[in-house]
């Protein structure tokens, strides 16, 4: 072992590192035959039958102008958003009953078993995002959950930054 008391014994394939390395995966290949919620178009770039990834899920979320998807959740999973393009009404609880937007490079975590829903803010623009899970898996479990009529708003905060007032 090294003097950085790491250890760096990982052996390449019989092969070498050709066909098992880094992959590119274009972004006009991507894999719609996977788990769908009504209101959106899901993806898969990154999956174990596309790659062999063994504990992520990584694709893209495409929402249209003044839609919005089915409340559901993700079981176990971490979920990150991406906000590529567009602005994100996300509603969570179990009436749907909070609410966050969020835009242009703006990220957005989603807890596992959290009820949600992804809103199109825009009215006439589609809302793209990239869209990380912590599974090779896309487990996606649709909920018919009757929504408050007028969510709360919930602003960020953490440990670190403080509410705005």
């Amino acid at each position: 072992m090294p003097h950085d008391g790491h250890d760096h014994s990982h052996e390449s394939p019989p092969d070498g590192w050709k066909h098992t390395g880094v992959r590119v995966i274009p972004g006009d290949s991507l894999d719609v035959n996977t788990a769908q919620t009504p209101g959106m178009n899901r993806a898969a770039a990154i999956n174990l039958a596309r790659v062999g990834a063994q504990k992520i899920w990584a694709g893209t979320v495409h929402i249209h102008a003044n839609a919005k998807t089915g409340a559901h959740h993700h079981g176990a999973l971490e979920s990150v958003i991406y906000i590529v393009k567009g602005r994100a009404r996300m509603r969570w609880g179990e009436k749907l009953e909070f609410v966050a937007e969020a835009g242009p490079g703006d990220f957005i975590f989603v807890p596992p078993y959290v009820p949600h829903q992804e809103i199109n803010a825009s009215t006439d623009e589609t809302l793209e995002c990239v869209l990380v899970r912590s599974d090779n898996e896309a487990v996606v479990v649709n909920l018919d959950i009757e929504p408050v009529e007028k969510p709360e708003e919930v602003p960020w905060i953490d440990p670190i930054h403080k509410a705005k007032t």
